[in-house]
């Protein structure tokens, strides 16, 4: 069975057992979470939602918070002597999802 879910504005495809990256979400290391906003739900019988599935959920635990590799952005004008360069690494949440209740 696997479900798609909407969470930080981005769908992601989840199993029960998988390990998930998400956009970062306000909870510590080892709180459990969950996801009401499922879309479609697949296996034997499948769901799909307008535009999500009623009663529908997915739990998970939160492993970790962390921040991604640094992601470097330069820019300059030839000739003019100007040039800018700016760092920025984006907050991330790493989830292990433990059930689909659909």
């Amino acid at each position: 069975m696997y479900a798609i879910i909407v969470t930080g504005g981005k769908q992601y495809k989840v199993e029960a057992g998988q390990a998930i990256y998400v956009e970062k979400l306000d909870a510590k290391e080892g709180d459990k979470v969950t996801f009401d906003k499922v879309i479609f739900v697949g296996g034997d019988d499948v769901k799909v939602g307008t535009p999500f599935v009623d009663g529908a959920s997915v739990e998970g635990t939160v492993d970790k918070q962390g921040k991604e590799k640094k992601v470097v952005t330069f820019k300059y004008k030839p000739k003019k002597h100007t040039h800018t360069k700016k760092g920025h690494r984006q907050p991330y949440t790493k989830v292990t999802i433990d059930t689909i209740n659909a």
